[in-house]
């Protein structure tokens, strides 16, 4: 195990987690929600540094990120755990496995690179669990990684405090969030937390100068009604720029929420429509293969810039990061720099 970063002893022997936006005090022996974090003797550690649960060379659009470095290939690490109790959840075989984290092989942070630059891949990804899970093994191998010239990339529900943010700043290339409502009352009966904290650190991460995409997987009846959606756009709209990539995805049911309905492509597409009326200028839509609102198009011609298929992108109309058509500039990052 690592020790953690981010906590404060207490006399008493406990420790007061400053990770993520739960705040955990852990006692002597026990772990914060999260279940990675453990207290031994008044310390805490990270047991999940550097433990592997699943090793992918993904298009970097199956994050989805549409306007980072774009048509490359994305070294994809997950580990177990999140401090999300999401009834949705895709990857529920991860994130409620932490019991076996110490059980998972361990890949050292300069291993990580070496084998990202190897598979030909553009960035590295903290991907399938929660990344905040991973924190101080991404600081570490995100360090690196910019070094090797790879772009760094957390694949995020954003419950991560403020301080964690600014502590990231300097490493992290790419902040792809999901906003799973724009209602208390969702994150706390469906995800086990609260909006508020997620709108924060995604604007701590945009003001830190990451690109940041967005996600919303639309599910009927539940985050879907029309005036949430309108205050959600108006939101990322208002605080991230009409230029934030928002992706609208369809639900598929999964772990607690087998018995609900996939989402209509019918209510993707309105909303598609609704955030374009509003002012967004690349809203995405996304699990529907082969839509014409997966690809990006040039928000001033109508020309196609990216065309996406099988969760790769593929450029056809862009010079560098202008439209060839029209010459209208687009916010696509096509390298990296150190900040």
């Amino acid at each position: 195990m690592h020790e953690a970063q981010l906590y404060t002893k207490n006399p008493d022997g406990t420790a007061d987690c400053r990770l993520c936006n739960h705040r955990c005090r852990i006692a002597g022996g026990r772990t914060g929600r999260c279940g990675v974090r453990r207290n031994r003797e008044g310390v805490l550690w990270s047991a999940s540094y550097g433990r592997v649960s699943a090793e992918h060379v993904d298009p970097i659009e199956k994050k989805p990120l549409n306007h980072f470095l774009p048509g490359t290939l994305c070294y994809s690490l997950g580990s177990v755990g999140c401090n999300f109790t999401c009834e949705h959840c895709q990857n529920w075989q991860l994130s409620r496995a932490a019991d076996a984290v110490e059980s998972l092989p361990l890949l050292e942070p300069g291993e990580a690179v070496d084998r990202a630059v190897a598979s030909g891949c553009a960035s590295i990804s903290w991907t399938y669990n929660e990344p905040t899970m991973s924190f101080e093994y991404s600081l570490d191998t995100g360090r690196i990684a910019h070094g090797a010239g790879l772009g760094t990339v957390w694949v995020t529900n954003g419950y991560m405090t403020e301080e964690a943010v600014d502590a990231l700043a300097p490493v992290l290339d790419a902040f792809r969030v999901d906003l799973k409502a724009f209602d208390d009352g969702f994150y706390r009966t469906v995800c086990g937390a609260h909006l508020d904290p997620v709108l924060a650190a995604t604007r701590r991460a945009h003001e830190a100068g990451m690109h940041v995409e967005t996600v919303t997987l639309v599910i009927p009846g539940l985050n879907d009604a029309p005036a949430e959606i309108d205050a959600l756009i108006r939101w990322v709209i208002e605080e991230l720029g009409p230029d934030t990539p928002m992706h609208f995805t369809r639900f598929h049911p999964d772990y607690r929420m087998r018995d609900r309905a996939p989402t209509p492509v019918r209510t993707l597409e309105r909303i598609y429509e609704r955030a374009l009326e509003l002012g967004l200028r690349f809203p995405y839509l996304g699990n529907v293969g082969g839509h014409r609102n997966e690809n990006t198009w040039c928000p001033a011609c109508g020309n196609l810039l990216i065309e996406r298929s099988m969760l790769q992108g593929r450029l056809r109309g862009l010079d560098g990061s202008s439209c060839r058509q029209c010459g209208e500039a687009i916010p696509v990052v096509r390298s990296v720099r150190p900040r």
